[in-house]
């Protein structure tokens, strides 16, 4: 396989992507919501239907930051587990994020490194994209193996601005993000063998899609 980076940082043998800084990353990242991370990524985790005590799983979780705000709802007794290609957006993560049940560790979105029904939510924030378009039906198809029944997934991504230049702005900073075909997740999900699907936007830019595992019969 050819050589492949990551989004954050460094090459990875395993996903192919765009090799993007991972400090450069997290400065794109606070401006491109504008002031409104923080709720975003809170309303995303609400949108989860994570609870106190749960095992959450977060695909592509860069230097942590929506790790950190599952860690929160899940806490008491909770635990979040934040995986991603980059061994320096880990480091980063555990460097930033130190949050007691909260842990880090290198892995890729199509080839989970867990037992099936490992956890009982499973997330993933702005890294969908960041795949190429052949893998990103294995990855969900992951998340769902990974899930126990009756588990819950949330993929959230970025819609694409509406205007034209919003649209050449984004280009400028995240070329992938600018075109985003996020209407393609609902499908990847339905295809999955998940149900109960819902969808959301936030703004400015993220859209979302909420599901369940179906529960044993």
């Amino acid at each position: 396989m050819e050589l492949a980076h990551t989004r954050h940082g460094d090459p990875d043998t395993r996903t192919p992507g765009k090799l993007v800084g991972h400090r450069r990353y997290d400065l794109v990242g606070a401006l491109f919501f504008g002031g409104r991370r923080r709720r975003v990524f809170t309303q995303l985790a609400g949108a989860s239907g994570a609870r106190a005590g749960d095992r959450v799983l977060d695909v592509g979780c860069g230097t942590g930051y929506f790790t950190g705000v599952m860690a929160k709802a899940v806490a008491p007794g909770g635990t979040v587990q934040g995986i991603d290609p980059s061994g320096q957006a880990i480091a980063q993560a555990k460097s930033l994020t130190r949050l007691a049940k909260c842990t880090f560790s290198a892995g890729v979105a199509e080839a989970l490194d867990a037992a099936d029904g490992s956890y009982d939510v499973v997330v993933t924030s702005l890294t969908i994209h960041h795949l190429p378009e052949t893998l990103r039906p294995q990855a969900v198809a992951e998340m769902f193996r990974v899930l126990r029944p009756g588990g819950s997934v949330l993929i959230a991504d970025s819609r694409p601005p509406a205007t034209q230049i919003g649209r050449r702005l984004m280009r400028r900073h995240s070329p992938a993000m600018a075109d985003n075909p996020v209407d393609s997740i609902e499908p990847m999900v339905r295809a999955a063998g998940f149900e109960q699907l819902r969808s959301g936007d936030l703004r400015p830019w993220m859209h979302y899609v909420q599901a369940r595992k179906p529960p044993r019969r």
